[in-house]
């Protein structure tokens, strides 16, 4: 018997973009919200998670989308950028890597192996690229995710800044090896 779960590419087109607009901004928010400032989360929601803006990221060459469904209703997704500079030393050319540029899962569906589901699939995809590690960026004051990455192998290899709005935070730069 087959799992109601389905992990699948997201199609590149306006209505996958509108799809992901809306998760997008749901589960940032819901994330988010609660530790930072309203005016600072509406920018940053405002600015980054419109169907026209999700329409061109996924357009982008370097960039994969995995939608996760159960039972056909929409409950995560991932956004991917392979060959990503995070982490590397100025001037330094991409190595084969994944940035984990986004790894959600709606508030309902958090605790229920969902979002462990999705990172293998994450790691499988780059194991199919050839890619030699995952990177990822993750808020500093975010302990249930950093507990998350660092259950799956991945080791903080640095930081890197992130403008919410015009609050300047702190991102931890983590690194998994393939």
């Amino acid at each position: 018997m087959s799992s109601p779960l389905l992990i699948t590419v997201a199609r590149r087109n306006a209505a996958t973009a509108a799809q992901l607009a809306a998760l997008g901004h749901q589960t940032f928010h819901e994330t988010f919200a609660p530790d930072n400032r309203p005016e600072d989360m509406a920018a940053y929601l405002t600015a980054n998670f419109s169907a026209e803006k999700q329409l061109a990221e996924l357009e982008d060459a370097n960039t994969l989308f995995l939608l996760a469904r159960m039972q056909q209703e929409l409950v995560g997704y991932t956004k991917l950028r392979f060959n990503s500079l995070l982490g590397l030393e100025p001037g330094k050319e991409p190595d084969q890597r994944v940035e984990v540029e986004r790894l959600y899962v709606r508030e309902d569906w958090i605790g229920t192996g969902l979002g462990a589901s999705m990172m293998r699939r994450v790691i499988e995809e780059a194991r199919q690229k050839a890619c030699r590690s995952v990177v990822l960026g993750v808020w500093e004051k975010n302990s249930r995710a950093i507990e998350f990455y660092r259950r799956f192998g991945f080791k903080v290899i640095g930081q890197h800044e992130f403008m919410l709005g015009t609050d300047k935070q702190t991102d931890l730069i983590m690194r998994k090896g393939l």
